[in-house]
């Protein structure tokens, strides 16, 4: 029966954004890259241009906003002095944010990096970690009066995995499974002394990273093997080199069945269709999963959790109404239940730039037309803004029960 889901005074919702994927690409490891739909990872949507415009949008959804800074603008060389133009502007914009209610979620590293940091190396190579420890260190002190909460890292799972097992991310290497795991170790180590130097400046903010999650389901004989594999590698292993945490970010999108190879809408068309399994443009949908993960986390690590990312991909508002609708519910049983979930952020406040995909993939509550960069408002946004305005919804209409 329909009943009206409440959330407490102290669940928090935002919105989350990536500097690379919105603003035109400056000199780092992505720009230049041609996605799979053809577009080219150079102009994304001008956000660096219209940033008070996208304001109005951001500031609708909840009190929490989730987003980063361009690396390569701001520091042109290894511990270089950043441009103090692009501080200000970052500064600026933050701060205006602030003065409108919003805290702001820092992202550290994004997928993104400048060149100059692929050239030394990369993340292989530990020699580059001092390097991340500089551009942590001073963004510390750029922007931590305005930052409520930090990631160190986002995805270092999704990274790790796409730019040397898959080679769908820079520097697109396949099959280097120990290389990944070195990325993973010297990330996990950056972490931690980023972690250490933030709590010296503002020991009160909490400092976590965002753990990509999917549920990874087998079958067949071989599926469940290769579906169990996934499981340790892509949670566990990753997680042991970030639990220096005050709390888990998660990320979730995904349902990915294995038969016995991962099947997915991006790579079979049709496939999951064939089997059954509802899906969006890119994953099998199953938001049970992010109820899932959740469990299995707090259950090892006694941490509070975030929900730093989560969406779906879909030109339809409707179909995002109704996925904010089931990850929501998934988050009240949650809360029901006593595990300590501290906020909400939907991925993503705008349309953007879908990495090695490309931006015919949305995720915008905001959509873009990308002949004019013109911003359109959604029935999703007016649904989730509701959401956040009023904590609770009931049938699509949100109210104070």
């Amino acid at each position: 029966m329909s009943k009206v889901l409440s959330f407490p005074d102290h669940f928090k919702w935002g919105t989350s954004t990536a500097a690379a994927q919105i603003e035109t690409a400056s000199d780092h490891n992505w720009r230049g890259v041609v996605a799979r739909d053809g577009s080219v990872f150079n102009r994304t949507t001008d956000h660096e241009l219209r940033r008070y415009e996208d304001l109005e949008h951001i500031v609708r959804f909840g009190t929490i906003y989730r987003a980063g800074v361009d690396w390569a603008r701001l520091q042109a060389s290894p511990k270089a002095d950043f441009q103090e133009e692009v501080v200000a502007e970052y500064r600026d914009f933050f701060a205006a944010l602030r003065r409108r209610g919003m805290e702001i979620m820092f992202v550290i590293h994004h997928f993104t990096h400048p060149r100059w940091f692929e050239e030394a190396g990369g993340w292989p190579d530990e020699s580059t970690i001092p390097y991340y420890v500089d551009f942590a260190e001073r963004c510390v002190h750029h922007f931590g009066d305005l930052v409520s909460y930090w990631n160190t890292f986002n995805e270092p799972n999704v990274f790790a995995l796409n730019a040397y097992l898959l080679g769908n991310f820079p520097p697109m290497q396949k099959g280097r499974y120990f290389r990944a795991n070195r990325v993973l170790r010297n990330m996990g180590h950056a972490h931690d002394i980023a972690r250490e130097l933030i709590k010296a400046r503002f020991p009160q903010a909490p400092v976590g990273i965002s753990m990509n999650t999917a549920w990874f389901e087998g079958q067949s004989w071989w599926g469940r093997r290769l579906a169990n594999f996934m499981d340790r590698w892509f949670h566990w292993r990753t997680a042991r080199h970030f639990e220096q945490v005050d709390f888990w970010g998660i990320s979730y999108y995904a349902y990915i069945p294995f038969r016995p190879l991962a099947v997915t809408e991006i790579d079979n068309p049709g496939e999951l269709d064939r089997l059954g399994i509802p899906h969006d443009q890119m994953w099998g949908y199953r938001p049970e999963g992010l109820g899932r993960i959740i469990r299995r986390v707090y259950q090892r690590y006694q941490k509070p959790v975030i929900i730093t990312e989560n969406g779906i991909c879909t030109d339809d508002p409707q179909r995002r109404i109704a996925a904010i609708k089931d990850y929501l519910k998934v988050c009240h049983e949650l809360l029901t239940d006593g595990i300590p979930l501290q906020a909400y952020i939907f991925w993503s406040t705008f349309d953007n730039m879908e990495w090695n995909l490309g931006n015919t993939y949305r995720f915008g509550l905001v959509t873009i037309d990308w002949e004019t960069m013109e911003r359109h408002n959604t029935a999703a946004a007016d649904f989730y803004a509701q959401v956040c305005a009023y904590r609770s919804y009931f049938n699509g209409i949100c109210g104070t029960d």
